[in-house]
């Protein structure tokens, strides 16, 4: 932690990398079909991410000041270059859909285990 400047005391923390999913510049144009199957994959394949213990969480982002942000991902493998390359496999990052940016990202022990708020969105 001495890269950080003005830490006066140590800190545990826990480390994640942290995923943000943003639209492209010029994202590949699909018809509304192939979106949908892509968007399907999209959700599966992170699903399982969270299975495999790979993902901690995942979802969109909406009403931000940055339109090209569409979501975030928190990883837990302990490398940035492992997430990068679990998040470039996602078949829309693949498809030319969204694009990767990777950091590193750290909360307080035991934080990313606490509850939000419960919305249910319209299927």
């Amino acid at each position: 932690m001495s890269d950080l400047p003005g830490t006066l005391f140590a800190m545990e923390l826990e480390t994640f990398e942290l995923v943000m999913l943003r639209r492209p510049a010029n994202p590949v144009e699909y018809d509304d079909a192939a979106s949908a199957r892509i968007q399907a994959e999209h959700l599966a394949y992170l699903a399982g991410l969270r299975a495999s213990g790979h993902v901690v969480t995942n979802g969109p982002v909406l009403d931000g000041p940055d339109e090209s942000l569409r979501g975030l991902v928190f990883f837990r493998t302990g490398s940035q270059d492992e997430a990068r390359r679990l998040a470039e496999q996602d078949p829309a990052v693949r498809a030319g859909r969204l694009a990767v940016d990777v950091m590193t990202y750290w909360c307080p022990p035991g934080t990313m285990a606490a509850p939000g708020q419960t919305i249910t969105l319209p299927g």
